[in-house]
C-alpha cells in the first residue's frame, strides 16, 4: 500500500475492504509541503519549504583532509596555533612531537591558543618506534578537551594495561569498545564529536560532557557522558568553568607525533538531542 492510504470500509458485493487515496498534496512537490502535520515542537510542518537548508561545505581531498570550514590546527609547518605550557614541542619532518623532559621533571602539555567548546576533531598520532617500555609507560598523551576531559593516547598494540587507560578509553571511566590499534610506528586517526557540558546558574551540573569518537576507522567511545574533570586513581567530577576553554595536547614522557590537526567548531543544532528541538 501506498504511503499516506488508509483502509476503509465500502459497501461491496463482498464486503471487503478497499485503499482509499488521500487527497492530492497542494504546491510543488520538489519544494516540500505546507499541508502536512507540524513536528514536534510546533516549528515545522513535515518537509516544510521555509525550513533553513543546511550549510554549504565542501569536503577535503579525501577522509582525513580539513572541510572548507575547518580551523586547521596543525598543517605540517606551524606550531602558531599552540602554545607551550612548558618546553616547546618539536617540529619536523610533518609532525609535532613531544620533546624529552629535563630528567624526567615537570610535564610539557601543549594547549591551543584558541578556546573551543563543541567540536568535531581529527588529528593522526604515532607511538614511537620501537616501543619501550610498557604498559601506561609506553607511548602514552592524551587528548584533552577544555584542558581537563580525557580522551586517551596510547600505544595500544600487544600492550596490556588497565581497561579504562587503553587506547581509545575515557580515561579512568570508559574502555574503548574496541582495541583498534595499529603497530608502533605507524600513523593512526581519531575522528571525534566533543560535547561540553552544560551548567545551570548556581554551577550545578546541567547536563554533561559527551564523546563519540572513531579509532582508524573503529567507534571507540558512542555518544558516551563523561563524569567530569579526568583523575588519577579516583572518581571524576565536575566544577562549573567557561563555555569555551582550549584542547590540550599531554605531555606524559613519551615522544608521541602529532600531524593534520583540525577541528570544527559544532553549531547548536548538533547538540540538540530531545524531540523539542530545544537547546541543552
Amino acid at each position: 500500500m501506498r504511503p499516506g492510504w488508509k483502509w476503509v470500509s465500502v459497501a461491496l458485493l463482498t464486503g471487503t475492504a478497499i485503499a482509499q487515496a488521500p487527497p492530492p498534496p497542494t504546491g510543488n512537490h520538489d519544494l516540500g509541503f505546507t499541508d502536512t502535520p507540524m513536528q514536534p515542537g510546533g516549528k515545522w510542518h513535515v518537509h516544510d519549504p521555509a525550513r533553513p537548508a543546511p550549510a554549504v561545505v565542501t569536503p577535503g581531498a579525501t577522509a582525513a583532509s580539513p572541510p572548507s570550514d575547518a580551523i586547521v590546527l596543525f598543517d605540517g609547518r606551524s606550531a602558531d596555533k599552540w602554545k607551550p605550557l612548558g618546553k616547546p614541542w618539536l617540529v619536523a619532518n610533518g609532525a609535532l612531537t613531544v620533546p624529552p623532559r629535563d630528567g624526567g621533571k615537570g610535564g610539557n602539555d601543549l594547549a591551543t591558543v584558541q578556546a573551543f567548546g563543541d567540536v568535531q576533531l581529527h588529528l593522526e598520532f604515532r607511538s614511537p618506534y620501537p616501543p619501550q617500555r610498557s604498559s601506561q609507560n609506553r607511548g602514552n598523551s592524551g587528548i584533552q578537551f577544555m584542558q581537563r576531559y580525557e580522551l586517551q593516547v596510547l600505544d595500544g598494540y600487544q600492550n596490556p594495561t588497565y581497561a579504562d587507560g587503553t587506547l581509545g578509553s575515557v580515561y579512568g571511566w570508559k574502555p574503548a569498545l574496541a582495541n583498534a590499534a595499529r603497530k608502533p610506528g605507524e600513523w593512526q586517526t581519531y575522528d571525534v564529536v566533543f560535547e561540553r557540558p552544560r551548567f545551570n546558574a548556581d554551577g550545578s551540573l546541567k547536563r554533561p560532557a559527551y564523546i563519540t569518537a572513531i579509532l582508524n576507522g573503529v567507534l571507540v567511545q558512542n555518544h558516551q557522558a563523561m563524569l567530569g574533570t579526568t583523575a588519577w586513581r579516583q572518581v571524576s567530577t565536575y566544577t562549573a568553568h567557561e563555555d569555551a576553554l582550549p584542547i590540550q595536547l599531554q605531555d606524559h614522557d613519551s615522544p608521541v607525533s602529532f600531524r593534520n590537526i583540525w577541528v570544527r567548531p559544532l553549531p547548536a543544532a548538533a547538540i540538540e538531542q530531545d524531540l523539542t528541538g530545544e537547546k541543552p
